[in-house]
């Protein structure tokens, strides 16, 4: 099985999410089926047919949380240095717009955009890794081609 790259943060999400879903959702969801199953006729039953759906929605979360936790390698970020690869903050400037970013290389299951933590799988990821401080990149986006200068690299 591959491991799954992951920060330390990443992975005390994930082990957070999975520890609410096993004891705060799975517990709910089961009361709410039995509540709907007083009701009668589970047929045309629409609460039990929702709760049904919920419970099956938490139990696959928690075989694929499960999953992931299982295969994940933690990697400290701080004990890096050097270009950039997984676990680096970069500082990028759009050569276009002059505009400053700060991205995360991060796991997949991790990765948020929108918090600044880049997929390491991402096309811009691939185009920054093994770069350094100063070198520009050329990264293809489905909003078309970008171009971006390495303003800093840092691990923490």
């Amino acid at each position: 099985m591959e491991k799954i790259p992951m920060t330390r943060a990443g992975f005390t999400a994930l082990e957070e999410e999975l520890k609410a879903l096993k004891s705060v959702e799975r517990p709910a969801v089961i009361k709410a089926i039995a509540e709907a199953r007083e009701h009668g006729d589970l047929s045309e039953n629409a609460e039990y047919h929702a709760a049904r759906e919920k419970q099956s929605f938490v139990e696959g979360r928690i075989k694929e949380l499960e999953a992931i936790i299982s295969r994940a390698e933690v990697i400290d970020p701080t004990k890096l240095s050097g270009s950039v690869k997984f676990g680096a903050t970069i500082k990028l400037v759009d050569e276009d717009s002059d505009e400053e970013r700060t991205y995360q290389i991060v796991g997949e299951a991790e990765a948020d955009i929108e918090n600044g933590l880049l997929n390491i799988r991402s096309p811009l990821a691939r185009a920054l890794i093994g770069k350094d401080e100063g070198d520009s990149v050329e990264v293809r986006t489905p909003g078309g081609d970008k171009s971006y200068e390495i303003l800093s690299i840092r691990f923490i």
